[in-house]
């Protein structure tokens, strides 16, 4: 049988889903993705879908269906595993022009469900001529080169803008801890479609030995001028280039917003009238401490984790931090840029009251090759990291959270 392809454009017209189990919970969100109104029929939902109920998204009947049920349906997705049910909504589809898919015998159905991968505006969907299977693994090679850029979806690059206007944009990306394949799905598309990375030092460096040859890459810890000064001046290139009409994408460590400047860069972009957004990425602050077996949070240990700067040392004149009153906190506390300041910091917690006794992981490096980690306790911590060699980057985290997923922390 030869099938024909559609894209159904579902906003605002109404979709029937009968079931309310794994099925329905695996298909309802696309449908809400493409603006469906959706009607669930089932005497019993997923707490999933029990949640899309409560939250107004989705409409409920509790109960079996009824061929009343497709009044006003554009499509019928049939999530049932009960042949005879199935085969009742297909029945009555039928005379009623309703297109159904049939998730228990696609024999039966009148519509197939393509295996599916989105990268932002490209969707690509695979029948697999009747073998699910099939339509899985071309979908899965093909999303892989999207994702990797392999395959391009970028426009082709614009013609050099006039002096003063600006046609391209710039795009800010978290590229997560170390691990390439840890920056996002979405971050690693927008990437393969940049003419111009301006890279930090802590950026994976896969990620950048797979940029094509026709893009400019620019080393942003290489700028020679003091830290303020070479601020300014990754903010004036990425303006620039976006002016000629260039997607340029700042590609920095972890997360643009969490001590990254990504908040000064896009102000430099807003003012300058620039295009820009920003993709969010993996912070370390909690990625290195779970690479380590140390989650930041954990049932009955602690309810909060603390995220500070340890760049500067407690009392300096500078310093926004308020290390006292971290000391007093219950919660767990995550130092980034803290090892040159290790020993001032635990001194000033000690000193303000966090017990000597506190668990501490330092953890070097996370989700790279060179990673190490070493647990101690806040009073000697100092001491055991400078007896172990450890180097920036590092991630410091103190708390009991520290031994809370060993086997006798029980």
């Amino acid at each position: 049988m030869n099938l024909y392809p559609l894209g159904l454009r579902l906003a605002g017209r109404r979709v029937l889903v009968v079931g309310g189990g794994t099925v329905a919970t695996r298909r309802v969100p696309a449908l809400l993705d493409a603006g469906a109104d959706v009607l669930v029929v089932s005497p019993e939902l997923t707490p999933t879908l029990h949640g899309l109920v409560t939250a107004g998204r989705v409409d409920w009947r509790p109960r079996r269906f009824e061929p009343a049920d497709l009044d006003g349906v554009w499509l019928a997705q049939v999530a049932v595993d009960d042949a005879a049910a199935a085969a009742e909504v297909s029945a009555a589809a039928e005379p009623r022009r309703v297109f159904c898919v049939r998730a228990d015998d696609r024999t039966e159905a009148t519509a197939w469900t393509p295996a599916v991968t989105r990268h932002g505006p490209v969707t690509v969907a695979v029948l697999g001529g009747g073998d699910p299977q099939r339509a899985v693994r071309v979908r899965d090679a093909i999303g892989q080169r999207l994702a990797d850029g392999s395959i391009p979806v970028a426009d082709p690059a614009p013609a050099p803008a006039s002096a003063g206007s600006t046609t391209g944009r710039v795009v800010l990306i978290g590229a997560g801890p170390g691990d390439p394949e840890l920056i996002t799905v979405k971050g690693r598309r927008l990437l393969a479609e940049a003419d111009v990375v301006v890279a930090d030092r802590l950026v994976p460096g896969l990620l950048l030995d797979e940029l094509p040859a026709r893009v400019e890459l620019i080393d942003a810890a290489k700028i020679p001028y003091g830290p303020a000064a070479a601020q300014e001046e990754i903010n004036r290139i990425l303006v620039d280039r976006a002016r000629t009409g260039a997607t340029v994408v700042r590609l920095k460590g972890g997360d643009p917003y969490v001590f990254g400047r990504g908040g000064e860069e896009l102000l430099a972009c807003v003012e300058a009238g620039v295009p820009v957004c920003v993709v969010p990425g993996v912070t370390s602050s909690i990625a290195a401490p779970a690479a380590a077996g140390v989650p930041v949070t954990h049932r009955g240990v602690a309810h909060e984790f603390t995220v500070v700067s340890g760049h500067l040392p407690p009392g300096h004149r500078l310093s926004l931090v308020d290390w006292p009153a971290l000391a007093r906190l219950r919660g767990t506390l995550v130092v980034l840029m803290g090892l040159k300041n290790l020993s001032a910091i635990t001194d000033t917690l000690l000193t303000n009251g966090r017990s000597g006794d506190t668990p501490v992981a330092v953890v070097q490096e996370a989700t790279t090759g060179a990673e190490r980690a070493l647990t101690s306790t806040l009073a000697a911590v100092a001491g055991d990291v400078a007896a172990a060699g450890l180097r920036p980057p590092a991630v410091v985290v103190v708390g009991d959270v520290v031994h809370a997923l060993r086997p006798d922390a029980g």
